[in-house]
């Protein structure tokens, strides 16, 4: 067949598609990964995941492997939690990786992960930093948030009512001078009992299923608001569920990740959207 090799897979149903390209020879435009993303044109997808060799990018990393993730829009973008997983699962099970226990490199850092028995993934993700406050605007009503940099920039809202009734189809209004390159939005419902649930509207993408970083931010703001800055919860968004412990200057997320499918992208395809 001879055509350009592809994956696809999910963690919590943020998908994805990967594309093995170990010595950076693939050609990335935007063009390409918004209509490989495109679910009407194209594979369909959050995100792209090219798996690349940190020295064939002549990135400094203490991983042999680098995620170049880039947003549905094509937009390249910092980091992403449950791409982080698919991403690992992909190195373990295609034998490029022989440890359980590695790093991986990405634009907000080296990322010290873990692959478990069952198929999960553990991520160590790093601060979330608690920057400030700021408002969003769904539909015309307000929501008050919790500006927390997990790598990327995020603004954590608590809504009183249930977030399943929001309306997120469109992008909400954000304060651009505050986030000048664009934020991704997650409205929570505190449920007890160290649990949340959560929607999220991503940066570059629109909602999604789940958001890694996001689930992140969202329990430090959760806790920010209690007054702490240490613990533990479960977080329950559309794609499942995933388990977030923050503590001083770190993080890890735990879930699971799923590869689904492999095949090649057709050459004439691709090299018409250069």
């Amino acid at each position: 067949m001879g055509g350009i090799e592809f994956l696809k897979g999910h963690g919590t149903q943020n998908d994805f598609v990967l594309l093995p390209d170990p010595d950076g020879r693939l050609e990335l435009t935007e063009a390409r990964v918004a209509a490989l993303c495109d679910r009407q044109r194209g594979l369909g997808a959050d995100g792209v995941l090219r798996v690349v060799r940190s020295a064939a990018l002549g990135v400094e990393s203490e991983g042999e492997w680098f995620m170049d993730y880039r947003n549905a829009d094509g937009s390249i973008a910092e980091m992403c939690g449950n791409g982080v997983r698919v991403f690992v699962r992909y190195l373990v099970d295609s034998g490029l990786v022989s440890e359980r226990d590695f790093v991986i490199g990405t634009r907000a850092g080296d990322r010290p992960v873990r692959m478990h028995a069952d198929g999960s993934v553990t991520v160590l993700m790093g601060p979330a930093t608690i920057t400030g406050t700021s408002v969003t605007v769904v539909a015309g009503r307000p929501f008050s948030g919790v500006a927390v940099n997990v790598g990327n920039p995020h603004l954590v809202s608590v809504a009183e009512d249930d977030v399943d009734e929001l309306d997120l189809r469109d992008q909400p209004d954000f304060d651009s001078d505050v986030f000048p390159e664009g934020v991704n939005l997650e409205f929570i419902n505190l449920l007890g009992d160290n649990a949340l649930k959560m929607r999220v509207h991503e940066r570059g993408v629109g909602e999604t299923r789940s958001c890694g970083t996001g689930t992140v931010a969202a329990v430090a703001a959760a806790l920010h608001l209690a007054g702490t800055d240490t613990g533990e919860a479960t977080v329950d968004i559309p794609g499942g569920r995933v388990v977030v412990e923050v503590r001083r200057g770190s993080s890890t997320l735990t879930g699971p990740a799923e590869i689904v499918a492999r095949g090649e992208l057709d050459e004439a395809w691709w090299a018409g959207l250069a």
